[in-house]
C-alpha cells in the first residue's frame, strides 16, 4: 500500500473509532482485580490480533498461559460466510473460558474472547462493542480498530500481541498501544507461518517485544507478574 493509502486508512480508522465513542475522555476503565498484596494487577486486558496462520499461533499462545490472568480479546481474520468455529477450537487448548464475543457483554477477567465473522470488536466502557462498519483494511474485524479502541479505554494498563498474518492490519493499532504506554508484543517472525503482519508491527518501532511463538505464553505471564519492562 503506498503512503498516500496508509494516510488514508488511518483517517478512516479514527472516524470509526470515533463514531463508536472510543475516545480517552468518554472511557470508563475495565474494572482491575485486587491481588492478595493488596496491589492491583498490572494489566486489564489483553488484545490479540491474528490472521493467516493465527489458528495454531493462537492455540499454542493460549496453552502457555496460566488460569489466572486478565481478560484476553482477539481478532482473527475469518471467512464471513461461514459461522466461526474457533471459540470451540480454542477452548480445547486452555482451561480458561473461551467464548464467541457478544455486542454489550461486560468483559470478565479469565475469559477470552473471540471476536465474530464480519463484525469489528471494539472494547469501549469495559464492555464488548460490535460494529458491522466499514472495512479497514479490506478487513472486517479489524485488528487495527480493536487494537485503537483498547488503547483509548484501557491505557497503560493494555497489552497488544500481534501474531501470524499476511497482511498489515494492527500496525497502526499496535502504535496506538504503544503510544498509549501500554505494553506491545509480536511474534518472531521466523516462526511464523506467515510473517508479514508482524513483520509490518515490529517495522513501525512501536513494539517492546519480539518473542518466538514458543515462548510467547511464558512471556505474556512474566508481563503480568512482573509487570511493564520496555526492552
Amino acid at each position: 500500500m503506498q503512503p498516500g493509502a496508509d494516510r488514508i486508512e488511518a483517517d478512516i480508522l479514527r472516524t470509526v473509532l470515533a463514531d463508536y465513542n472510543c475516545r480517552e475522555s468518554s472511557t470508563v476503565p475495565i474494572k482491575a482485580k485486587e491481588r492478595r498484596t493488596g496491589e492491583t494487577e498490572w494489566f486489564d486486558l489483553v488484545a490479540i490480533g491474528a490472521s493467516a496462520g493465527g489458528l495454531p499461533a493462537l492455540s499454542e499462545v493460549l496453552a502457555g498461559i496460566g488460569s489466572s490472568f486478565p481478560a484476553i480479546v482477539v481478532v482473527q481474520h475469518l471467512d464471513p460466510r461461514h459461522k466461526s468455529l474457533l471459540a470451540g477450537l480454542l477452548s480445547r487448548k486452555t482451561a480458561r473460558p473461551v467464548k464467541e464475543a457478544e455486542d454489550g457483554e461486560r468483559i470478565s477477567p479469565n475469559t477470552v474472547y473471540i471476536g465474530p465473522p464480519d463484525q469489528h470488536l471494539l472494547v469501549t466502557g469495559g464492555k464488548i462493542q460490535l460494529a458491522h462498519s466499514r472495512l479497514i483494511r479490506f478487513s472486517r474485524p479489524s485488528i487495527d480498530v480493536m487494537f485503537g479502541s483498547v488503547a483509548a479505554t484501557c491505557r497503560d494498563r493494555a497489552i497488544g500481541v500481534i501474531l501470524s498474518g499476511s497482511n498489515r492490519d494492527g500496525s497502526d493499532g499496535i502504535c496506538a498501544i504503544h503510544g498509549a504506554g501500554g505494553v506491545t508484543l509480536a511474534q518472531e517472525p521466523s516462526t511464523a507461518e506467515f510473517r508479514v503482519m508482524p513483520q509490518a508491527a515490529i517495522d513501525t518501532g512501536c513494539v517492546d517485544h519480539v518473542v518466538r511463538l514458543n515462548a510467547m505464553g511464558r512471556a505474556l505471564a512474566k508481563l503480568f507478574v512482573e509487570g511493564k519492562v520496555r526492552k
